[in-house]
């Protein structure tokens, strides 16, 4: 785990929104860096909250043990809830759209609630409903979503950790299809550890030559202004896709096995 993931894990930053793309097969990492996040806030006597799918919520408990806080007393007494990703995302919706005022009644009243049980001591909140959206083809209503939670992110002193299943290796992790996500976010939290950084390095040196580090610079201030922060080889992956797509293709192919052979 990188300083920079650990500090985002770590530190309260109340408003912060920041986001991990994950593997839909293996949820090890993200279940890791969810118990990291929780377990340090419900140190600190603050509230936590999971939104999650049944696979990710019935693996967090132990996520939070593996990171060295037992949970079973704040599970007892509300200070850390575990909710259902679909069933309180049906409660959201109307015509298929997140609705602002059932988003404040259920949302807000959840955080309200948790708030005052804690004493105000902050919040940390996770929330896969945005990534239900999104596998679902339902883009427009997970950015929906997350206009919403930001804008209450905005009114209260909690922080907010998102998911989604896209594959960083994919088709699906190009610019254009994932410019309204990382914009309403404020940090991309890394979707492997440091192979995933080394397998993209090896791919680039391999299909580029001696032009890979030239690129790694050009690819090192990838982004748009409005965007998240993004970690050194989603940044690269990202910049290829939109201004080398002739090589793109195998350096991601590469990267890809490079990696999975070092999992």
């Amino acid at each position: 785990m990188s300083d920079a993931t650990w500090e985002l894990l770590v530190e309260a930053r109340p408003h912060s929104h920041f986001v991990q793309l994950h593997d839909a097969t293996d949820a090890t990492a993200l279940l890791a860096n969810i118990g990291r996040y929780l377990a340090e806030g419900l140190v600190r006597g603050e509230g936590a909250v999971v939104i999650a799918t049944e696979a990710h919520r019935a693996g967090v408990p132990a996520a939070v043990a593996d990171a060295g806080f037992a949970p079973e007393a704040a599970l007892r007494d509300g200070r850390l809830v575990l909710l259902d990703a679909h069933e309180t995302l049906d409660r959201l919706l109307v015509d298929g759209q997140p609705n602002p005022q059932r988003f404040t009644e259920v949302i807000g009243s959840l955080m309200r609630t948790l708030g005052a049980r804690t004493g105000r001591r902050g919040i940390r909140a996770y929330g896969e409903m945005v990534g239900v959206l999104w596998t679902a083809e339902r883009y427009a209503a997970a950015i929906r979503l997350e206009e919403l939670w930001n804008t209450l992110l905005a009114e209260g002193s909690f922080e907010l950790f998102c998911a989604y299943p896209i594959d960083v290796f994919g088709e699906g992790f190009r610019p254009d299809d994932v410019d309204a996500l990382l914009a309403t976010h404020t940090h991309l939290l890394p979707a492997g550890n440091a192979a995933l950084q080394r397998a993209v390095d090896r791919a680039m040196d391999e299909v580029l030559g001696r032009h890979a580090d030239g690129v790694r610079e050009l690819s090192d201030c990838a982004g748009r202004p409005s965007w998240a922060a993004l970690p050194t080889a989603e940044a690269a992956i990202l910049w290829l896709r939109a201004n080398l797509p002739a090589y793109a293709d195998e350096i991601v192919a590469r990267a890809r096995r490079y990696y999975r052979a070092a999992a």
